[in-house]
């Protein structure tokens, strides 16, 4: 299927920096779920779908375990190759939950909280242990894991007990209709790799060099690039196939090998692992002046390697470049974000419309938020409304919404992956800084 893309002029801030380090996040205190106490047959009702009346206008039917109290469960990359991502998505927690309360909660309720620290792929204990950490306090909705990795080794137990879960960050196509309970408000690599494919080629390049890392989510990402990238005409002249372990400290071979392709440009797909992949590149002499990165590495690089040695080299980062105002507003949370904001804005739009389908279904239960995700972004039409305050208000008077957020995405489609989404392209400063240039936004495919 083709993916149409078109391009948007920036807006907001004109500098619209975005970037993301690579500091971790502070210590800081875990919020305990307030959870209404159910009756031991419980777990037998849950599997039954039942009628409800509902208290937030027409919507799917609550189920017969209606609840009232929404607990929101958060699984974040608190340590891990992912650390860096971790502190704008808790600001987003935060201010979502701050701003869903401050109108009135979730039908007549404030949003109570229970989060646990994911880790990366590495750690699959650690991804099973925080999952069942936070699945013990009865969900409603479970917002994370941000990585494609780390959702595949978790997805299955979340959503086997009718948790609906949504990744701000996790962009594997394998994802899309993995689970009718699998949501995500940014865009599966099928378009991110599209946008860099033909970013590549149109940047003139005739032969690419790749460093990938041996992931999911990296030779996924790769071999959508390659087959861009190759249709529009550019050779790849290494790591078509060849990858790197992600646990990989010393780069000097690879980057000797890269050297030797003598390439025009070379794409670098990994994490954590890039800083050092960088100095290897820098000493084995490639041109790191046409480097191009993707996601979490389209980062500031200021205090990993000497001014300069970025400057004009791009990156791409999948959804908006946030507004000055929803940055501020994350920063008021009191988390510091070390001037990070990626996925931020995916993280507060997944919240909240879980909020609004809970309030829409007339209850916070998961099978009820799972049926109006949809509805509530715009899959049924509806009067468009840009805040919590705003959609719940329409909600209350019985009107079909459409929620209009901040990451400009369209309704959920039939694999629960935004219809239509947005990829910011970031042009390295003389500091070695991305700089957001401008965003280009496609149609998703659903095959």
């Amino acid at each position: 299927m083709v993916i149409q893309m078109k391009a948007i002029n920036p807006t907001g801030n004109p500098t619209g920096t975005r970037h993301a380090g690579t500091h971790r996040l502070d210590a800081r205190r875990i919020k305990k779920a307030t959870v209404t106490a159910v009756a031991a047959a419980s777990a037998a009702v849950l599997a039954l779908a039942g009628c409800g009346s509902s208290s937030g206008g027409a919507s799917s039917s609550a189920s017969a375990s209606s609840t009232t109290n929404f607990v929101l469960g958060g699984l974040w990359p608190e340590t891990g190759s992912l650390a860096s991502l971790a502190p704008p998505e808790l600001a987003a927690e935060k201010l979502a939950v701050q701003d869903i309360n401050d109108a009135g909660g979730v039908l007549g309720n404030p949003i109570t909280t229970v989060d646990a620290d994911t880790s990366d792929a590495d750690h699959a204990d650690q991804n099973t242990s925080a999952t069942q950490s936070v699945l013990s306090k009865n969900p409603s909705f479970i917002i994370g894991p941000a990585s494609s990795s780390v959702v595949k080794n978790t997805y299955k137990t979340i959503t086997a007990q009718n948790v609906p879960m949504l990744s701000m960050g996790a962009t594997s196509t394998s994802l899309s209709g993995v689970s009718d309970y699998f949501f995500r408000t940014v865009a599966p690599d099928s378009v991110q790799g599209a946008v860099m494919g033909n970013l590549i080629a149109q940047d003139g390049v005739q032969k690419l060099a790749i460093a990938t890392f041996n992931d999911d989510y990296g030779t996924g990402l790769r071999d959508t690039i390659v087959k861009t990238a190759t249709a529009a005409g550019v050779s790849i002249v290494y790591g078509e196939t060849d990858t790197f372990d992600p646990t990989e400290t010393n780069f000097s071979s690879i980057a000797t090998a890269i050297k030797a392709s003598n390439p025009d440009a070379t794409l670098i797909i990994a994490f954590d692992q890039t800083v050092p992949l960088l100095k290897a590149l820098v000493s084995a002499g490639v041109n790191t002046k046409k480097l191009y990165f993707v996601d979490g590495n389209t980062q500031d690089y200021s205090d990993d390697v000497d001014a300069g040695v970025l400057e004009g080299s791009k990156g791409t980062i999948p959804g908006v470049n946030p507004s000055d105002d929803f940055v501020s507003r994350l920063k008021s949370t009191g988390v510091d974000m070390k001037n990070v904001t990626t996925y931020g804005a995916e993280t507060y739009d997944g919240i909240i419309l879980a909020a609004l389908a809970a309030q829409k279904g007339g209850s916070a239960d998961g099978k009820t938020i799972q049926a109006n995700m949809a509805a509530v972004s715009g899959s049924t039409g509806g009067e468009k409304c840009d805040s919590y305050k705003a959609c719940l208000a329409l909600l209350k008077d019985g009107k079909e919404i459409q929620y209009q957020g901040q990451t400009g995405i369209g309704p959920f489609n039939q694999n629960n992956d935004p219809s239509s989404a947005n990829i910011g392209v970031y042009t390295f400063d003389a500091s070695n800084k991305p700089v957001f240039d401008h965003t280009q936004s496609g149609d998703v495919p659903t095959e």
